[in-house]
């Protein structure tokens, strides 16, 4: 089978990242790039490739069989919209959009089209949340009751200093980091229906939260709580403690999420179990069962890149659809209005 020939809109840090993975493919190789930026047209040369400051030159004249965007937010949907019109199926990267409107453009965009979209949220594609979810549909836990969550970490003042629109509303880690999460817990636990908020900015003092405390309702009846912050010095996050991602410290004794269910309790991602074997001598006076359930660790971005060279063959429908990126964007903006408000907001399907 020949490779794919797969261009990458978006030099940046990610659209690097995307392009190393697509050199070390075996299913698919580098077709070309499109950035306006400085310092792009010499990297798509040092790479072999023609260079575009246009994607949507790019998609006319390299005609690639597939796109990753990698571009910044509000581009997203413009250069979605642009590889549905030329037919040339899409990895757009997360979020899906800058805004719930402009993703409901893209979403009855592509679905009216058939298009074959796949939104970048590549932490669904990793093998700590399969198996977290295949535990959950077992049946070991019992009917789920409820979930704790946290993503706290320290991000350094340079992280400030090189982009300084996140000392400003809209650059604060609801929407920036809480999406992440937002899509694991909807895979994991279900549907978020409603979800209640108090953000503060007593430490960084800039004009944008700094420290997150959400609430949340799940169709299923599962309540959640969720500690999010940017700067508390603790490990209780994603990137520090699943170890796919060696830019970061990694830490194996600490867990970022607990779901408990009515007859037993799974620790993300340490994955350790704690169960009742019998549903009539649940008590908290008696001894649960401790196992831990075994984990293959694969770079997520890497199986993204093969399941999103599965979509363009047509040999799969993406795990990630534009349905299901509005959705999770839907959520972090109501985390957003119930902390700037105080209310409870309910998050519409």
């Amino acid at each position: 089978m020949s490779k794919l020939k797969m261009a990458v809109a978006g030099a940046g840090l990610i659209g690097r990242r995307h392009v190393a993975l697509i050199e070390a493919s075996s299913a698919c190789e580098l077709a070309a790039i499109a950035d306006p930026g400085p310092g792009a047209a010499e990297f798509a040369r040092a790479h072999g490739v023609p260079h575009f400051t246009a994607l949507t030159d790019l998609l006319a004249r390299a005609k690639p069989d597939g796109v990753i965007d990698a571009t910044p937010n509000h581009l997203h949907v413009s250069d979605g919209l642009a590889c549905i019109a030329a037919g040339v199926p899409v990895l757009i990267e997360k979020p899906v959009a800058h805004t719930v409107e402009d993703g409901v453009r893209l979403r009855d965009a592509a679905e009216h089209a058939n298009a074959r979209v796949l939104v970048g949220h590549h932490r669904l594609h990793s093998p700590i949340v399969d198996l977290a979810c295949g535990i959950i549909a077992s049946g070991e836990l019992g009917p789920i009751v409820a979930v704790m969550g946290s993503a706290m970490f320290y991000k350094p003042d340079d992280y400030f200093d090189q982009g300084p629109w996140r000392r400003e509303p809209g650059g604060g880690p609801i929407l920036i980091n809480m999406i992440h999460e937002i899509g694991n817990l909807r895979a994991i636990i279900g549907e978020i229906v409603a979800v209640q908020a108090f953000a503060s900015n007593a430490t960084r003092r800039h004009a944008v939260e700094d420290t997150v405390a959400i609430n949340l309702r799940f169709a299923n009846g599962a309540l959640g709580t969720f500690l999010l912050s940017d700067t508390a010095a603790s490990a209780r996050s994603w990137e520090q403690t699943v170890r796919e991602d060696p830019s970061f410290a990694t830490y194996d004794d600490e867990d970022c999420y607990v779901i408990a269910g009515a007859s037993g309790s799974l620790a993300v991602p340490t994955m350790r179990l704690k169960t009742y074997a019998r549903t009539a001598d649940r008590s908290w006076w008696k001894p649960m069962a401790i196992r831990v359930a075994a984990i293959d660790r694969v770079d997520p971005l890497e199986r993204q890149l093969a399941h999103f060279c599965a979509v363009i063959r047509g040999e799969a429908a993406p795990l990630v659809t534009v349905r299901d990126g509005l959705q999770n964007l839907r959520v972090t903006e109501a985390i957003a209005k119930a902390a700037a408000t105080g209310q409870i907001v309910s998050v519409d399907a």
